[in-house]
C-alpha cells in the first residue's frame, strides 16, 4: 500500500485514539519509523486533538512543571516521565467528553425547541376553535335574523323618530299567531352609559295602557342590532324610549325615541 493510501486509510486516527489491537499498533509503529512522511502524519493528528482538548482544560505552564516535578523528586526519588501515548489518551479522553457534553447540551436544546412548537401548536388551535365557535354563532344569529325578515307571517310595524331624537327609527316584527317579538334597532343610536332602550307594547283603546316587553341590553356587542324580547297580544302600537339601567315600570315620554302604531 502506497504512503498517501495508508496515511487515507483511517489507520493512524484509530492508532492515536488508542483504538487498534497490539499487533495493529506494531505495523504502524514499524511502518512510522521507516516513513517520516507517516510519523509526521501521526505527531499531526496528535497535536490537533491536543489542541482541541487544551483550549477546554487548565493551562500548566512548562516552568510550573518543572517545579511539580522536583519536589516529587525530593520526596519520592527519581519521576518517571510518562509515555506520550499516555498523554495523548489523556487528551482523547478530554476530547470526546467535550464532543458528549456538546451532544448533550444540543439534545437538550432540540427538547426545548420541540416543547415550544407543541405550545404554539396547542395555542393555534385553541385559537382556531375560540374563531370556529365564533363563526358559528354569528351565523346562527344571520340565519335567525333572516327568518325573522323572511317570515310572511309577521306583521311589520316601521317606528318613526319622535321629538327626543327626530333621525331615530326602527322596525317591529310581530306574529300576531304565535306572539312572538323581534325588534330591528339598527336606526338607534347607542344608548350613553347607564341608559337602555325599553320597548313598549301599547294598547291606545279605551285608554293608553303600555306594557313593558323588554330591554335591548348588550346593544354595543349585537352586530346585527335584531333583538328578541317578550311575546304580546292585542297591541296596537310599539314605542321605544331610552331609560336608566334596567328599565323603568312605566316610559319616560320625556325619551320616546320612536313610535307607530300597527
Amino acid at each position: 500500500m502506497e504512503t498517501k493510501e495508508y496515511i487515507e486509510s483511517g489507520i493512524l486516527e484509530l492508532y492515536v485514539y488508542g483504538l487498534l489491537s497490539e499487533s495493529e499498533n506494531d505495523e504502524v509503529n514499524a511502518m512510522a519509523n521507516k516513513n517520516p512522511e507517516i510519523k509526521t502524519e501521526i505527531l499531526s493528528i496528535e497535536k490537533a486533538i491536543i489542541n482541541l482538548s487544551s483550549s477546554f482544560s487548565p493551562f500548566l505552564s512548562h516552568s510550573q512543571f518543572e517545579k511539580i516535578k522536583a519536589q516529587l523528586e525530593l520526596k519520592h526519588g527519581k519521576v518517571i516521565d510518562l509515555k506520550s501515548r499516555s498523554n495523548t489518551a489523556t487528551y482523547v479522553g478530554w476530547a470526546a467528553s467535550i464532543v458528549l457534553l456538546i451532544g448533550i447540551g444540543f439534545q437538550y436544546s432540540k427538547l426545548n425547541e420541540s416543547k415550544e412548537q407543541i405550545n404554539t401548536i396547542q395555542t393555534e388551535k385553541s385559537k382556531l376553535q375560540e374563531t370556529v365557535v365564533n363563526l358559528e354563532s354569528k351565523n346562527k344569529t344571520t340565519e335567525t335574523v333572516l327568518n325573522v325578515i323572511r317570515d310572511e307571517n309577521n306583521t311589520v310595524v316601521a317606528l318613526g323618530g319622535q321629538a327626543a331624537a327626530p333621525t331615530a327609527k326602527a322596525k317591529i316584527y310581530w306574529n300576531q299567531q304565535t306572539q312572538v317579538v323581534y325588534v330591528d334597532a339598527s336606526g338607534l343610536p347607542e344608548p350613553p352609559e347607564g341608559k337602555v332602550y325599553q320597548i313598549w307594547s301599547l294598547k291606545l283603546q279605551p285608554q293608553l295602557t303600555p306594557t313593558s316587553i323588554g330591554l335591548l341590553g348588550n346593544f354595543k356587542d349585537n352586530s346585527s342590532k335584531v333583538f328578541a324580547v317578550a311575546k304580546t297580544s292585542g297591541a296596537e302600537a310599539f314605542g321605544i324610549t331610552l331609560e336608566p339601567a334596567g328599565g323603568s315600570a312605566s316610559p319616560t315620554m320625556e325619551q320616546l325615541y320612536t313610535l307607530g302604531k300597527v
